[in-house]
């Protein structure tokens, strides 16, 4: 045998750790066989529901690892088995049969909080539940409580609860208070957090917590890697699984296409892996469930429509390609820079998405109408299936990726008049609720009805909202106009419908740009998934070599013709194949057959359907001189290219450096004079500046403080016993209004009119202006603060115009976004709380723009850890 085909030879540690893995799972496997096969009764420890067979199964498997003194990871692939039923059903057997007094922690996304306490409840209600989640006042509430009824309790009961239920950021803020505890039972709710071990959260659960048994309950034990599979079996064994170089060394080759191991070594490395996890983990997903009898659930169809782009669309990704085309050259020559790619990709998502996304390009003025659909060759094929699918009677939920890619899709449903409810990851509980119960209020007789007319066609989410935490089974089609960075937050989006309660075929629907970066993206997806079923998954494929993400990602570009721009077909043309792919999709889901289990297709615009997902080879992907030749064309194309306008993106003023300066020159000739007017006069300007963002905040997180009371925000007094700011909106006419908070700020001080009309008087009004007014103690005052120092900040984010036929505009959300900044960096700068109305909700408005406020609020409240109090006019009787 030669030297090159030799077997690589395994270090004596490597084997000796795979052995020691082997040799627990064995002990643990003999050990739970002679268990007894006899169901636990739920029943006789405090569960009102009628658990499922493959609920029970859970129940007991979780009871004998439980007695063998084993953490365990239960791993349902797909939502909605009935996840929390079990947990839940577990710990009341901790209870009420082991005799354990708690407490138990239990560590859940927000969104998924009001759940639990629910089906708790419910199903277990001898178990005590608290929900510790709220702003950290409340919070301290709840801490004072339980330490009044320590000290009030005798020895037997210490803690006015049994289950503690709170979010994962909650629990890193408030680790102080609860490491204290000693746990007796812990639960991580979406445990693929955990997937990362040099996060905080997983080192301050493992090191700073006392939680030595637990459980992690997930669907996505490995996402990308085996590292992250490590992360979580080590939380749960730290002892068993040892270090990350130990559990790589011995098993990376299962996730490495380049490793170097034959077919059959591949194979047997996987075989235990799988048999090692088999003693640690309990997987369960439909189709293992569906075999065995023990669930029935109506058909899925999986279909990926590959979507052409438009004219402008192409103009638009073809001046991405050119403007970056240095920093591609750079990464695919061997450059590293991971985050430049990223940035790259994004923006040509944004041109797969639609063009309005990026600023300037959209035609002024900005009104709705056609242009919005035929600008975007994944809105033509949407507004075609949604026609469609409205005229079958049939309910949709469609998933973005981004929210602003929702605030022009919230436009386009405004257009065709679609009734629809938006949900993305600021809103709060009772919001979501109802927009739940307002989509899946169905009846028999069909959309058309006027006694459905209110019930919502569309369910607009963000693939990350829309993952965790909603049941959405009134719908039977499923649209990703966008597809996540992580294909199981797709697949975990995807089970909203496909889950335990629906009663109707489900199509799921991806559109996916072809000969794009969305496509190259997508087949990427498609290795990460195979990786995921061969490491836990139950048949053995070979796996598809993958030539390093990095590089076929920056090669996968070539898929677009950057010649195609001068080849512009009309729009008249596409629009008949736009309209044949949304003739076949209807075909798919009217020729379904019963009896199918699950089915996948992709079709595209050249009348072909492949069945069985059949992706395309991805080797011309590495071809590093096919991608050199493209790139050739590519700058060809751009000396050629009649559209230079377009490079800018937003910026089409391609000014010269002499042009710039004499506008700068200008500009601060303008500034000195009008300082000058301002001094002779004795004006001087309360704007506040644009703020300084911190470095590092994490301006996603749930934990900012926004509270909603009943009141008269001019009056904070009744609410907050700090210095306060009252944020009102105006419009930039100099005119103050009448009526609603007008009256009540003139009220509480004439100071404030004044300051705008003298603001106005001087030419310093403008849209996005905040003018940060102080209120004086001398001031004649309704209601004083109590000596605490108050605010009014007067936010300019309306337009004016006598000339249209409504003068006054609508709320400018970039103005009011910048004004929320500024208000709150103020709040935060003079230690104070930001009160304000509802904005955006006034009127019997549309809701969904208050959606896009309290958004906004959140994120401000967490960058400047101020809070906020939003207030809600109590109308009399």
């Amino acid at each position: 045998m030669s030297k090159e085909s030799s077997p690589p030879k395994v270090p004596s540690t490597t084997m000796e750790y795979e052995r020691r893995l082997e040799a627990a799972a064995e002990i643990i496997l003999e050990k739970e066989a002679k268990f007894s096969n006899t169901p636990p009764d739920c029943s006789e420890f405090g569960v009102t529901a009628t658990l499922k067979p493959h609920q029970v199964e859970g129940v007991s498997w979780l009871i004998q690892k439980y007695l063998l003194g084993v953490n365990v990871v239960l791993e349902l692939d797909q939502m909605g088995l009935g996840k929390t039923l079990q947990a839940i059903s577990f710990l009341s057997y901790l209870k009420f049969r082991q005799g354990l007094p708690g407490p138990f922690l239990v560590l859940c996304p927000l969104s998924v909080t009001d759940g639990w306490v629910s089906e708790i409840n419910r199903f277990t209600p001898n178990l005590e539940v608290l929900r510790y989640v709220g702003d950290k006042y409340c919070r301290l509430d709840m801490r004072k409580s339980m330490y009044d009824h320590v000290k009030k309790s005798s020895k037997g009961h210490f803690l006015p609860f049994d289950v503690l239920l709170t979010t994962y950021d909650i629990a890193l803020v408030d680790q102080d208070f609860l490491s204290q505890i000693p746990w007796q039972y812990a639960i991580i709710d979406e445990a693929q957090r955990l997937k990362n071990p040099n996060s905080v959260l997983y080192n301050v659960l493992l090191e700073q917590f006392l939680i030595p048994r637990r459980l992690l309950i997930t669907g996505t034990p490995i996402q990308n890697n085996l590292t992250e599979l490590w992360a979580l079996m080590h939380f749960c064994m730290p002892l068993v699984f040892g270090t990350l170089d130990q559990f790589l060394s011995a098993f990376k080759e299962t996730g490495d296409g380049l490793s170097g191991l034959d077919v059959s070594n591949d194979k047997e490395t996987y075989k235990s892996l799988k048999f090692i996890l088999g003693a640690f983990m309990l997987r369960r997903t439909k189709s293992l469930l569906i075999e065995s009898g023990n669930l029935v659930l109506p058909p899925l169809t999986e279909l990926t429509v590959m979507v052409p782009l438009v004219s402008l669309q192409k103009k638009i990704y073809t001046s991405i390609l050119r403007k970056e085309l240095p920093g591609l050259l750079e990464l695919s020559s061997g450059g590293s820079n991971h985050t430049s790619l990223q940035n790259i990709v994004i923006q040509l998502r944004k041109a797969c998405s639609h063009p309005y996304l990026f600023p300037g390009i959209e035609p002024e003025p900005f009104e709705e109408g056609e242009h919005l659909v035929q600008a975007s060759g994944k809105l033509l094929v949407l507004d075609q299936l949604l026609k469609r699918l409205h005229d079958s009677g049939h309910r949709v939920l469609l998933f973005s990726q981004m929210t602003s890619t929702l605030d022009i899709l919230q436009d386009f449903m405004e257009l065709r008049r679609y009734s629809y409810e938006r949900l993305d990851g600021s809103v709060r509980a009772e919001e979501r609720f109802a927009a739940i119960k307002n989509f899946s209020a169905k009846t028999e007789r069909g959309l058309d009805s006027e006694v459905d007319g209110s019930n919502a066609f569309v369910f607009m989410i963000s693939t990350r909202a829309g993952g965790v935490g909603l049941n959405l089974v009134a719908a039977d089609t499923v649209i990703f106009y966008e597809q996540d960075w992580n294909p199981q937050v797709d697949k975990q989006a995807l089970q909203r419908a496909h889950r335990i309660g629906q009663i109707s075929h489900v199509l799921s629907i991806n559109l996916v740009t072809e000969h794009s970066v969305e496509e190259v993206i997508l087949r990427r997806a498609e290795r990460k998934l195979q990786l995921s079923h061969n490491v836990v998954g139950d048949n053995m494929e070979e796996k598809e070599e993958d030539g390093g993400d990095l590089r076929s990602l920056v090669f996968g570009l070539q898929r677009f013709d950057p010649e195609e721009i001068h080849n512009e077909e009309s729009d008249n043309l596409k629009m008949v194949e736009i309209s044949s792919l949304a003739e076949k999709v209807v075909a798919i889901r009217q020729n379904v057959e019963p009896d199918k289990e699950e089915r996948r297709f992709e079709i595209n615009s050249s009348d072909t359907l492949l069945g069985n997902t059949s992706s395309a080879s991805l080797d011309s992907e590495l071809d590093e001189a096919s991608y050199l030749s493209w790139v050739e064309k590519l700058k060809e194309a751009a000396r050629s290219s009649k559209d230079e306008k377009i490079i800018e993106l937003g910026n089409r003023k391609n000014l010269s450096e002499e042009r710039n300066l004499r506008i700068e020159a200008a500009r601060k000739k303008a500034e000195e004079k009008k300082l000058a007017t301002w001094g002779a006069h004795g004006y001087q300007s309360l704007s506040v500046e644009e703020p300084i963002l911190p470095d590092d905040v994490d301006s996603s997180s749930d934990a900012g403080s926004v509270n909603f009371v009943f009141g008269d925000c001019t009056n904070p007094s009744t609410v907050s016993h700090e210095p306060a700011i009252i944020f009102s909106c105006v419009d930039d006419s100099g005119n103050w209004g009448r009526g609603g908070m007008f009256d009540a700020l003139s009220k509480l001080s004439n100071t404030v009119p004044t300051a705008y009309h003298r603001a106005s008087e001087f030419k310093d009004l403008h849209l996005g202006d905040l003018h940060l007014i102080k209120i004086d103690d001398n001031d004649d005052q309704q209601n004083t603060q109590a000596s605490k120092p108050l605010w009014v900040a007067v936010a300019v984010t309306q337009s004016y115009n006598s000339r249209r036929k409504v003068p006054r505009s609508s709320i400018s959300i970039p103005d009011l976004e910048s004004c929320l900044a500024k208000a709150s960096f103020s709040a935060s700068q003079k230690s104070a709380s930001l009160h304000m109305p509802r904005i955006g909700y006034q009127d019997g408005s549309d809701r969904s723009q208050w959606y896009t406020v309290e958004r906004l609020l959140r994120k401000y409240s967490s960058i400047f850890t101020v809070k906020i109090f939003v207030y809600y006019y109590r109308r009399s009787p």
